[in-house]
């Protein structure tokens, strides 16, 4: 397993599939950290299109960073967002911690904080979703939102009205920069 991780994981992340060391905190660690790494096998070889996400550094298995493309047919067609995922100790039995990094103009994400009001992130948790089950409800809700639970009332009163809404969605948008590249 920790062979075949390994040749599946981004260059320069590496998973620590050993539990930690002691008593019941580090069982229960241990299954959160091994269901975290099958995860990230089972995203990484998706065939879903759009979407991706990966531990931000082999020292945190806890703390990723991922990307959601705008879905065809979107007013975010051919733009890519920058998320965090952050999952809490207790995972899967409570839902990760997720936020735009990325500027989203969007009636359900909080523009300034990068929040995320989606009821499967809240309310609607079950332990049965998985991170690609999370991340394909986000390109989704791109676009599809609840206009009726808001979180940009601003972005809700123009999702009717497309040229203005796409001129509001540029007009906070930021490319983002591989940072490998500078």
């Amino acid at each position: 397993m920790d062979q075949l991780m390994s040749s599946l994981v981004p260059r320069g992340v590496a998973i620590n599939t050993k539990p930690a060391a002691g008593g019941a905190g580090a069982e229960s660690a241990g299954s959160v950290t091994k269901r975290l790494s099958n995860e990230l096998m089972t995203l990484m070889m998706s065939s879903s299109p759009g979407i991706s996400a990966f531990p931000r550094s082999d020292a945190n298995l806890f703390d990723w960073v991922g990307t959601i493309e705008g879905p065809a047919g979107t007013v975010y067609a051919g733009l890519k967002f920058k998320i965090t995922i952050v999952f809490p100790p207790n995972y899967p039995m409570s839902p990760p911690a997720i936020k735009f990094d990325s500027p989203c103009f969007h009636p359900n994400v909080d523009i300034t904080g990068g929040g995320i009001c989606l009821d499967i992130l809240q309310d609607k948790w079950s332990a049965v979703y998985s991170v690609q089950t999370i991340l394909l409800s986000l390109q989704s809700l791109l676009g599809e939102p609840n206009n009726a639970s808001p979180l940009n009332p601003d972005a809700a009163a123009i999702w009717d009205s497309p040229e203005r809404f796409k001129e509001q969605v540029m007009k906070h948008y930021r490319p983002i920069v591989d940072e490998a590249t500078e």
